[in-house]
């Protein structure tokens, strides 16, 4: 008899061949169900979390294993909005087909649990920050007190950052408190102080589903800063930090939904720091018509579009589709400059409850000239089961969850080095101009952006059509004055400010800006008042400090030049508060004193002079001529 050695390749497919023939042995839960769950359900099913039921060991899943079949079945569960195919993103919570069917099959067999040692480890949750012990710990001044009955509500935190220096942050965790009504929140930096002020108890927060939050310097967010349930906190790749600084608040927007009966909400954000600064500036572009929607109760597919075009290469990093709860097919993408298309996301069955930000596993580069669409669907009718009106009521755009919205916000970082952000908010916002000439915020922003340029001339149209499209807004009647100062226009840049100050007596910059005006006018008293009410509010204000200072200075030489030295002598000392160590307002003092034949006290400044500037000529000469006349009068 002889042997044939068969090719390599022969045997590979005789052995494949016999495999695909043997049964698949039927799946049990150690070895084919617990990676599924403990992967994807676990961090949200678990005590202090949001699934309302743990999922942790084979007893917690049997317990509750038709259900599971069932929801997988749908596509319920886990929830992920993203269809296939349309972006890769992190965190993907998305079953395959095969993964679904091997949890069908198991809970028709039974739900057999087999051999633990076919399976991985039990899931372990620690209740500590997931990224350690942070930097610095925000908790909210009130916590939230949450009737048991009603509608979803949108609250909003204010929350003080203590820091008392710019601090840079690379990672933010957010605790929920009582993760079974804290659906999911976003987190928005203000710098100005707005939002205090939109409170109507300190630190008690205040209502609102969809936060704008007023600037008065050109700093657009560049970060998505949000939590949903069972996602891990972001840790921001290095040159990406942002920004802490003395003054700012952090504002929790965040959704509940009410368990049936009273509970309090006191959640607490976390803050991570770093030494490294940002080098990196990404910013977040919105893309929206919403001024479009205007959804007749019946239709049951209103469509809008919107488009922007790219003026600068930029890489898309994260995408966050939104609407409210009439949206179904949303769908974003990018059409290069050689006319091939890159989806950013398509979601085809829209569920606000399950938004979020979604990153990207890989940047996306578009270069200059691709064009960014989005396409988004909505059904108004009564066939739409997340429709909130029974009958429907006609539906326009706005920020009450009975509007409705269609945004698209996607983060880009520009591909060019440095901050590269003023660019693409100068086209973000003539955009939107194009669809809303009187818009109040692509005004205001374009009037920003000029006066960031030097170009006041440009930017006090922008700043008056600002106010124009809301004469209720202080900070535009500030800008504008603000404009109309550094253009020379002093006069009518006073009436703004004093407007701003009418419609929100605490704003400081405004305040401040007024003061400026007036001692520029040589107006000493009122500019004197105006900086002093800053400081009553605000002790620590050091340019306030500094220019109260100076401002009692130049009314105390102008006192001294009018002959009247007493009221001259009392601002010269009430300077001296603010400017110790000033050598020439000791030095006008002096002099002052000593054309009172108040030798003494003359001397005194003259000599305060020399321990500031042990040089000064003019000191030594002045101490000598004061004991000269002293000498004379005493014969």
């Amino acid at each position: 008899m002889q042997y044939y050695a068969l090719p390599p390749i022969f045997l590979l497919t005789v052995l494949t061949a016999s495999a695909a023939t043997a049964p698949s042995p039927a799946p049990t839960f150690y070895r084919n169900i617990a990676p599924i769950i403990y992967q994807n359900c676990s961090t949200c099913h678990r005590p202090g979390e949001s699934g309302p039921f743990p999922l942790l060991n084979y007893d917690d899943v049997k317990r509750h294993a038709g259900q599971i079949a069932t929801v997988t079945r749908q596509h319920f569960m886990p929830p992920w909005l993203p269809e296939a195919g349309h972006g890769e993103f992190e965190e993907e919570r998305r079953l395959t087909p095969a993964q679904i069917q091997v949890i069908q099959t198991w809970v028709k067999q039974g739900a057999p649990a087999g051999s633990p040692t076919d399976g991985p480890p039990s899931p372990e949750f620690t209740s500590e920050w997931r990224l350690g012990t942070p930097d610095m710990v925000l908790h909210v001044a009130q916590p939230y007190k949450l009737g048991p009955d009603g509608p979803e509500i949108f609250w909003n935190f204010v929350i003080p950052v203590p820091v008392k220096t710019t601090r840079w942050v690379k990672a933010m965790e957010v605790r929920p408190g009582n993760p079974k009504v804290f659906h999911h929140a976003n987190v928005i930096v203000d710098r100005s102080g707005s939002s205090l002020r939109k409170e109507p108890t300190p630190g008690a927060g205040f209502p609102g589903m969809d936060l704008t939050v007023e600037e008065d310097t050109f700093d657009p967010d560049g970060h998505f800063l949000s939590w949903k349930p069972g996602s891990p906190p972001v840790v921001e790749p290095d040159g990406m930090a942002w920004r802490a600084e003395p003054g700012m608040d952090l504002v929790l927007n965040v959704h509940l939904r009410r368990s049936g009966k009273e509970e309090i909400v006191n959640p607490t954000i976390a803050l991570y720091f770093t030494n490294q600064p940002q080098t990196k500036y990404p910013l977040l572009l919105q893309l929206e018509h919403d001024g479009a929607i205007n959804i007749p109760p019946g239709d049951r597919d209103f469509v809008i579009t919107d488009e922007l075009r790219m003026p600068i290469d930029v890489q898309v990093l994260a995408v966050y589709p939104h609407a409210h709860y009439l949206a179904t097919l949303m769908e974003a993408w990018a059409t290069l400059p050689d006319g091939s298309r890159k989806w950013l996301v398509r979601v085809p069955h829209w569920d606000l409850n399950w938004q979020g930000v979604f990153r990207l596993k890989d940047p996306l580069t578009l270069p200059k000239g691709a064009l960014v669409s989005i396409r988004y669907h909505y059904d108004n009718s009564a066939a739409n089961p997340l429709n909130p009106s029974h009958p429907p009521k006609p539906v326009k755009g706005g920020n009450q969850a009975a509007d409705e919205m269609s945004h698209f916000w996607l983060q880009v970082l520009p591909v060019a080095d440095g901050d590269q952000r003023a660019v693409l908010q100068e086209a973000l916002m003539r955009h939107r101009l194009e669809k809303y000439p009187g818009d109040f915020s692509a005004n205001f922003n374009l009037g920003d952006l000029m006066m960031n340029q030097d170009n006041p001339a440009a930017a006090i149209p922008c700043f008056r059509l600002a106010v124009l499209a809301d004469p209720a807004s202080a900070i535009a009647a500030g800008e504008l004055g603000a404009a109309l100062f550094a253009h020379g226009d002093i006069a009518e840049s006073k009436e703004q400010f004093k407007r701003a100050l009418e419609l929100d007596p605490k704003y400081t910059d405004a305040r401040y800006n007024l003061a400026s005006v007036e001692a520029n006018n040589e107006e000493w008293p009122a500019a004197v008042s105006d900086f002093q009410q800053i400081l009553a509010t605000n002790p620590t204000h050091k340019n306030a400090l500094q220019h109260l200072g100076e401002v009692l200075f130049l009314w105390a030489d102008d006192l001294a030049k009018s002959g009247d030295r007493e009221q001259a002598i009392q601002r010269y000392r009430d300077s001296l508060v603010y400017r110790p160590d000033d050598p020439d307002l000791h030095a006008h003092l002096g002099a002052v004193l000593a054309d009172l034949k108040r030798w003494p006290e003359a001397k005194t400044e003259f000599e305060s002079v020399l321990r500031i500037d042990p040089q000064s000529e003019e000191a030594k000469q002045a101490l000598i001529a004061i004991d000269a006349r002293q000498r004379l009068s005493s014969k």
